[in-house]
């Protein structure tokens, strides 16, 4: 075996990544014959100051260990920030694969105390983007948050979800790099392959995103969500573990329309 499998990781990555880059963006001419989109191989080769051969070697997985110097002087080719340059390193040392079994991944009492005890939409997500556990103003914020619902699922397969979010792309794009650094592609566990699979087959937006091999950090942010209700609100979100786990709270800035909107809808939720 030469490697061209879906254990080739590296590989992967390095394909994904090149392909990315435009002649243009490293002082190469574009040209109009041109087969492949981004880089040739011999082109990042060649500015990565390493043998075209030993590149062809990385990307087939027939060299699963090129040293830090190289790796880095790959990232820089590729152009890479410093959150895909660290998922690059990482890729590049190997360790041993550790099936993951199966478990139920279960929320603390003192944790749905808290979440009750919040008066912002709070929710719990798992390892796989499950929720979990979430209090009632999340559940007024959006009816996908209840436990039981797989985020990522949601957000891609969902029409209600599209409508939600003001910049569904973004938001799209966002989620599925995470995804890609919290999960990887990583065959030794069932439950992330059988994700990817299922999203893999029932979304072609999700095919596209995950075979750009784009990564980011656990992070939080803002967004603009349409509720059907309320109406649109700009809210910060957090992202704080917990373990294992991953609280997400929602909130606005003080004094603002949305949150006199999230107070509305609080209201609403107590009275229901």
């Amino acid at each position: 075996m030469d490697g061209d499998d879906r254990s080739n990781r590296l590989g992967e990555y390095l394909r994904a990544r090149r392909g990315l880059v435009a002649p243009e963006q490293v002082g190469l001419p574009s040209g109009a014959h041109r087969r492949v989109p981004g880089l040739r191989r011999e082109e990042v080769a060649l500015l990565a100051g390493i043998s075209a051969d030993y590149y062809l070697r990385l990307e087939r997985g027939r060299d699963r260990n090129p040293s830090l110097q190289v790796l880095e002087s790959l990232a820089r080719v590729l152009q890479l920030d410093e959150v895909e340059s660290a998922y690059l390193t990482g890729l590049g040392v190997e360790s041993p694969r550790v099936r993951r079994q199966r478990r139920v991944e279960r929320v603390p009492e003192r944790v749905h105390h808290l979440l009750a005890a919040l008066d912002v939409p709070a929710f719990i997500e798992g390892r796989y983007f499950d929720v979990l556990a979430s209090n009632a103003l999340a559940v007024a914020l959006s009816p996908r948050l209840v436990p039981g619902q797989n985020r990522l699922r949601s957000l891609l397969l969902d029409p209600e979800e599209r409508e939600f979010h003001d910049d569904w792309e973004t938001s799209v794009a966002s989620f599925v790099a995470l995804v890609r650094q919290t999960l990887g592609d990583d065959i030794t566990d069932p439950r992330a392959v059988e994700l990817v699979g299922e999203l893999s087959m029932a979304s072609e937006r999700f095919r596209t995103l995950w075979a750009r091999h784009d990564v980011r950090p656990l992070e939080g942010g803002s967004t603009t969500v349409n509720h059907p209700t309320v109406g649109t609100m700009r809210l910060h979100r957090e992202k704080l573990p917990l373990g294992d786990l991953i609280l997400v709270l929602y909130y606005a800035d003080e004094n603002s329309d949305a949150a006199d909107k999230l107070r509305l809808m609080g209201l609403a939720a107590s009275r229901s």
